[in-house]
C-alpha cells in the first residue's frame, strides 16, 4: 500500500484533472453556434463569393444570413483566411467604398478560386456522406 501522503497527492491530482475537464461548462448552456469543421471556412468563403465581389464584413454577414444565423464567422478567423486565399491565388482584391462610404477591400473569385470551390465542395460532400454512414451504423 502506498504511503498516505502519496495517496493524498494522487487523489488531489485526479480531483484536479476531473475538475479541469468538467468545470469549464458546468451549469452553463452550450454554445448554440457550432464550431466550423477544419477547412470549411475556405469552402464557405469561396461559395459566398461565387455570387460576386464582397468586402470582409459583408462576407461574414452573408454566411450568417444564409445559415439562418447558424454560423458565425469571427473577424479573427475571417481576415487571416482571406489573406491566405489571396496568397494561394484563389481570390483577388481591390479597394472600394462600402455601402456606408467607408474604404473597404472587396474580394472576388479568380479562375483558380472557382476550381478550388469545386474541389472543396466535392471533398466536403464526401465527408458529409462518410459522417452520415457512421451516424446510421454506430
Amino acid at each position: 500500500m502506498p504511503p498516505p501522503d502519496l495517496f493524498a497527492s494522487f487523489s488531489l491530482l485526479i480531483y484536479s484533472l476531473v475538475w479541469t475537464m468538467y468545470s469549464a461548462d458546468m451549469g452553463k448552456p452550450t454554445n448554440p453556434v457550432p464550431d466550423l469543421l477544419p477547412g470549411t471556412l475556405y469552402l464557405l468563403i469561396l461559395r459566398t463569393l461565387r455570387a460576386g465581389p464582397l468586402h470582409g464584413y459583408a462576407i461574414a454577414r452573408r454566411i450568417e444570413e444564409a445559415s439562418a444565423d447558424g454560423l458565425q464567422i469571427e473577424e479573427g478567423s475571417l481576415y487571416p483566411a482571406l489573406n491566405r486565399m489571396l496568397v494561394k491565388g484563389w481570390l483577388a482584391a481591390d479597394w472600394g467604398l462600402s455601402e456606408t462610404n467607408r474604404r473597404a477591400r472587396f474580394y472576388r473569385l479568380t479562375q483558380e478560386g472557382r476550381k478550388q470551390l469545386e474541389r472543396e465542395a466535392d471533398t466536403f460532400s464526401r465527408l458529409v456522406i462518410a459522417i452520415q454512414r457512421v451516424m446510421r451504423t454506430v
